[in-house]
């Protein structure tokens, strides 16, 4: 649960604001209750009277106000952790697929940026993972996509999307960027992924990673801007893998797709 000493200056403020406020409004409804009710049996009884008014709220309403109010900001706050959770691949700390999909397919919407709108869409998927599996078993498999999800974070931009598509498969959302952007973009994602340090069952074990991408400006749906990116990853499996297949998609159609040649 949140404690108070965790709670940023923006939710000190409003805990403060909600308990001050909340026992002033206690405290003028009392008063008037209590001036209207009392008021005829004269001025001792009065004041008495005004004087309960204003210390009872104090005593008991402030207390309440502020634990209910602390109440109220650890719910939500539990409300967004699970939030988080549902939208969250558990082994990666990545985006999960549903997640993923549901906020490029929210970006894509026609007219949600006006025109002229770009952005990429990279899908990114480990070579040979399976190898790691079969040899040194599924735990170090696991630690490998751990890994790789690490390199790919590291090497995008702020603002982009990273998610797990599922199984060794990664998908990488470049909201806004250009087509040599995108390209430079996945260029680095292999990059960082074979300079990641990696051991299985003690010595060392490369890893890599092979790209499609597809960069865009005009208005395209999530499908087939996944199916294309999708059928550049194929051409850099199929190439040799470690590679980068990408393609624009604009008014005038895709262009050829360019390998990255490696260093």
């Amino acid at each position: 649960m949140a404690r108070i000493g965790r709670i940023s200056l923006r939710g000190a403020l409003k805990l403060a604001g909600w308990t001050v406020f909340g026992t002033l409004g206690v405290m003028a409804i009392c008063l008037a209750f209590n001036w209207i009710t009392t008021r005829h049996l004269g001025e001792a009884a009065l004041r008495q009277s005004l004087i309960s008014a204003t210390v009872l709220p104090i005593v008991l309403a402030g207390p309440l106000f502020l634990y209910l109010t602390l109440k109220l900001r650890e719910l939500a706050i539990v409300n967004h952790k699970l939030r988080n959770l549902a939208s969250t691949d558990t082994l990666t700390a990545c985006l999960n697929r549903g997640a993923f999909s549901t906020i490029v397919e929210g970006w894509l919407e026609p007219n949600r940026t006006g025109a002229g709108q770009t952005g990429a869409l990279l899908v990114i998927d480990a070579d040979h993972f399976k190898e790691i599996n079969d040899r040194y078993g599924h735990d170090q498999g696991d630690e490998a996509l751990r890994t790789i999800a690490s390199a790919i974070r590291s090497a995008v931009r702020g603002g982009d999307f990273v998610g797990r598509m599922g199984g060794e498969e990664f998908g990488v959302f470049l909201p806004g960027a250009s087509d040599s952007s995108a390209r430079a973009v996945a260029e680095r994602i292999r990059t960082s992924v074979c300079r990641a340090e990696f051991r299985a069952g003690g010595k060392p074990c490369p890893l890599s990673v092979s790209v499609g991408c597809a960069s865009f400006d005009k208005t395209v749906g999530f499908s087939e801007l996944f199916r294309v990116a999708d059928e550049r990853l194929y051409m850099a499996k199929k190439a040799g893998r470690n590679r980068v297949f990408a393609t624009h998609l604009s008014e005038g159609g895709a262009e050829i797709p360019k390998l990255r040649a490696l260093h």
